[in-house]
């Protein structure tokens, strides 16, 4: 089969939330065409957010896709204002941002860590990112020392990677169009507009500083009103819940069934030494998704395990636990009393009913001083991270973490103790 001309893989794609947007060069047509990059199309970008907004149902390759052409409005931009940008620098960016999620698993954050233990997405992105440069003849070696932030021009990491990047301008955008929750409505157009490089680092001018105010707002409305919706929590902790159960029975040589490659993850559990040089990581890490998960989860809801089976049944059936979200910890008293009453009720052990039973703490932080700070760029040159600028904006930026603690609990338990 002869190869693909340029000119057939500069395509244009019809994008919900910002219209037709291109493929600007054949190696981005490439990545997208490989099977890694399809497997996003199995991933949905807000795991099981759809239990409670019915129109969550994007996957991880429409966000990757709408982050590349925020990258392309980004460097055109730059350019404008007079930045040096090569060629080979503005395909390293935008190959950066379509592969920055690359290394998500099913669910994306829900089973963050759970299906390959210890192994966060962004460690999985990189070695991804690596097989496909091998793959690709060496192209992607800007890209990955700008993902890595290895690359001399740090604002190009930053376009990819820091509290002002093109990922969350368009999963913000994006999550908001789904869900119908307009409270995340943002600029991002204005936003890139402003944008300026001082000193190596990204700046918004002076007077694109309320559209930022108006996205750390929404940043701050969409994580508790969508990403941290008590519903929401009580469904990912569920499916949580589930994997961990199903990899405790297998490792108990309890017989169980599931798909060749999660079964791997399952019964081995793989440590960050073991990403290179083991081969069957990856094989099997780029084989499953979201689907190989809940067919799993419908085959176990008729395991003899009780957990497994009154877990998985309660997932597929959206028949979920009450869950409590306060300032304040439920007391350890009524948190035993919650477990003992389950697990007389199912006939299973108290160390079972910690499954339906459990407590924790969830926090958001809408802004950090630790991390990038977001740079206002002013009129007569100066420099100030707009925690310091504050006090021109309408509110204050909120610069630590908010936490809430969490109680769950199967409902008709819930009404006989005393919380």
């Amino acid at each position: 089969m002869h190869e693909q001309s340029f000119t057939r893989k500069r395509k244009l794609l019809n994008d919900p939330v910002y219209g037709f947007i291109t493929i600007p060069h054949e190696l981005i047509f490439d990545i997208i065409q490989h099977p890694y990059f399809q497997r996003l199309r199995r991933i949905t970008q807000l795991g099981l957010t759809n239990l409670v907004y019915p129109g969550a149902n994007h996957t991880r390759f429409h966000h990757a896709l709408g982050a590349t052409h925020l990258m392309g409005q980004a460097i055109e931009e730059l350019r404008n204002k007079g930045h040096v940008i090569t060629d080979d620098e503005a395909l390293g960016a935008t190959a950066a941002i379509l592969l920055h999620d690359i290394g998500h698993g099913p669910f994306s954050h829900t089973l963050e860590c759970s299906i390959v233990e210890g192994i966060n997405h962004e460690m999985m992105s990189t070695l991804l990112m690596e097989k496909l440069n091998e793959e690709f003849g060496g192209k992607l070696e800007t890209c990955l020392a700008i993902f890595n932030d290895t690359y001399p021009k740090r604002f190009l990491h930053q376009l990819v990677s820091s509290q002002l990047d093109m990922d969350r301008l368009d999963y913000l955008k994006r999550d908001s169009f789904f869900t119908g929750v307009s409270e995340g409505v943002i600029g991002s157009d204005r936003i890139i507009k402003m944008i300026d490089v001082v000193n190596d680092e990204l700046a918004v001018e002076e007077k694109g500083i309320y559209s930022i105010e108006k996205f750390l707002v929404a940043r701050r409305l969409m994580y508790w009103q969508v990403y941290l919706h008590k519903t929401v929590l009580v469904a990912e902790f569920l499916l949580m819940k589930i994997l961990q159960r199903a990899k405790e029975l297998v490792r108990a040589n309890v017989e169980i069934t599931a798909p060749e490659s999660l079964r791997f993850f399952m019964e081995n559990k793989i440590q960050e030494a073991d990403l290179k040089v083991n081969t069957e990581v990856v094989k099997n890490f780029t084989n499953i998704d979201d689907y190989d998960i809940l067919a799993s989860i419908k085959q176990w809801m008729n395991h003899p395990d009780k957990v497994l089976s009154a877990l998985s049944t309660s997932l597929i059936n959206r028949t979920l636990s009450k869950i409590i979200l306060s300032n304040k910890k439920v007391k350890d008293a009524a948190i035993n009393e919650a477990v003992e009453i389950t697990a007389l009720q199912n006939g299973i052990s108290t160390e079972e009913a910690k499954y339906f039973v459990y407590c924790g703490k969830v926090s958001n932080s809408e802004y950090s001083m630790q991390d990038d700070q977001i740079n206002i760029l002013f009129k007569d040159g100066s420099i100030k991270g707009i925690s310091q600028a504050a006090d021109i904006l309408n509110i204050s930026v909120k610069t630590g973490p908010v936490t809430k603690y969490y109680f769950v609990c199967p409902k008709d338990v819930y009404q006989k103790i005393n919380v």
